[in-house]
């Protein structure tokens, strides 16, 4: 599956870890077929289907507790899930958002109530997820956000706009980050979850017409009076939203590395099987010795980013992973993945610019890299703080 030649880490040496993989690959290959994952990106979005069939499958609520109807799993799970996609091509199926980003808040930072309310619906593909944080004018500045939860009796009142918001067209459940106190700034962030489905005043916009990352349903959401119970809010007390995104974000910025790094195997996969077919001047291209060189070139960086990123992963399970080396593992991936990706289309010749070839897609998925997440320029800026 992959031409990198990287023993198992340490944290996935067992049998167990293995027989998911297995099971994990087998469902995709049945179930997400290359057919199908083009037929998703014409679409614009994967179907709820899908969705459905993961949670059949125990894809779904992986690494959320068994007593809230998930599967019990750990973060290891998600990734070889995140891997498993990624070494595929498969991209937009934004399950590791739902499963890894969104679950954690509500198990982490929710009261009993809200797990025991949310959690099986999430386990059982019942509840999709996103998380609204990113608005018009405020992306990677999360103290900027104008969109605001008014306190008014027992409910809040949000009025606010989102966008760039992924599962935004398939999401009922979704984590609104809103100010409850506009005036105390970061302390007056707070999180407050709208389920969808019954909530007058939410409207969805456009499913965002993007360059790649084509059946990731990318969206506006507009918020209009709209009111929810007070018992809607992430954990016991206002203002504490900025802090659980600030808690959190580690562990998104890695699931960004490790996703980076699987594209890489894929991306190098297929460019080696393409130069080894393609002839040029009588032979493959693959015996010219610049093909060999940039392909040399193009497999180290994968192998430095995966073994960096296993160190990460090691680190994040032990809870040793700090915001700077998150960050490090964000920003830098997603830059050698630009250039590998850069680098095997250019491989390709003019067949790399044409749809039909997989090297041209993975062009397209992989420049959001450098931007989402928080963008590589506000990486640095965190890893510079620590220097």
């Amino acid at each position: 599956m992959t031409p990198l030649s990287i023993p198992k880490p340490d944290f996935l040496a067992d049998s167990e870890f293995e027989m998911f993989e297995d099971s994990v690959a087998r469902f995709l290959d049945t179930h997400a077929s290359p057919e199908t994952v083009q037929s998703w990106r014409e679409e614009g979005i994967v179907p709820r289907s899908f969705w459905e069939k993961a949670a059949e499958a125990g894809l779904l609520g992986l690494s959320t507790s068994t007593e809230y109807g998930g599967v019990g799993g750990d973060f290891r799970h998600e990734v070889i899930l995140m891997e498993q996609i990624g070494r595929r091509g498969i991209e937009g199926w934004d399950v590791t958002l739902h499963n890894a980003i969104v679950a954690p808040y509500i198990e982490t930072y929710g009261t009993e109530e809200q797990k025991q309310r949310w959690l099986p619906k999430i386990a059982s593909g019942e509840y999709i997820t996103a998380i609204a944080m990113t608005e018009p004018g405020a992306g990677s500045d999360l103290q900027g956000v104008k969109t605001t939860a008014k306190k008014e009796g027992n409910q809040y009142t949000i009025n606010g706009s989102k966008t760039f918001i992924t599962n935004g067209q398939n999401a009922n459940l979704v984590a609104v980050v809103a100010k409850t106190d506009p005036a105390l700034g970061a302390k007056g962030i707070s999180i407050v979850m709208v389920e969808t489905d019954d909530a007058q005043g939410f409207e969805r916009g456009r499913n965002l017409d993007k360059i790649g990352r084509d059946c990731a349903d990318t969206s506006e959401l507009f918020f209009n009076d709209v009111r929810v119970p007070t018992s809607n809010l992430l954990g016991p007390e206002e203002g504490k939203g900025f802090f659980q995104l600030m808690e959190k974000l580690p562990q998104e910025r890695l699931i960004l590395a490790v996703q980076a790094a699987a594209a890489m195997e894929y991306i190098l996969r297929i460019t080696v099987d393409y130069v080894r077919e393609r002839k040029a001047f009588g032979k493959a291209v693959i015996d010219f010795q610049n093909t060999q060189f940039k392909l040399a070139e193009y497999k180290t960086q994968a192998t430095i980013a995966k073994v960096f990123v296993n160190h990460c992963v090691s680190l994040h399970i032990k809870g040793e992973l700090d915001s700077a080396t998150a960050s490090m593992a964000k920003y830098w991936v997603s830059d050698a993945l630009w250039e590998v990706v850069d680098g095997c289309l250019q491989l390709h010749g003019g067949y790399g610019y044409m749809s039909e070839y997989p090297i041209a897609q993975a062009f397209k998925d992989a420049r959001i890299n450098r931007i989402y997440g928080g963008t590589n320029e506000i990486m640095k800026l965190l890893i510079a703080r620590t220097l």
